[in-house]
């Protein structure tokens, strides 16, 4: 709904979308909600971003994800 930031996509097909930037004199469309990193599997029919949930401790009200990168071992 705010729109993602940053993608990255493995070669199994799935991909993971930051989103919820939020930096000086870019319009912001949720300023108060934290960012997200969600889940899509390319695999499927019709794919669907899914919000993946953050280990508790973690301090979310801070998050400002910006960009993404993975790592396979």
């Amino acid at each position: 709904e705010a729109g993602s930031e940053d993608i990255d996509i493995l070669p199994n097909g799935l991909a993971f979308i930051s989103s919820g930037l939020k930096y000086p004199g870019l319009k912001s469309f949720a300023p108060d909600k934290p960012g997200e990193i969600f889940l899509m599997d390319l695999n499927k029919d019709n794919p669907r971003a899914v919000e993946l949930r953050i280990s508790r401790g973690f301090d979310l009200a801070s998050f400002n994800p910006h960009g993404i990168s993975t790592y396979i071992d």
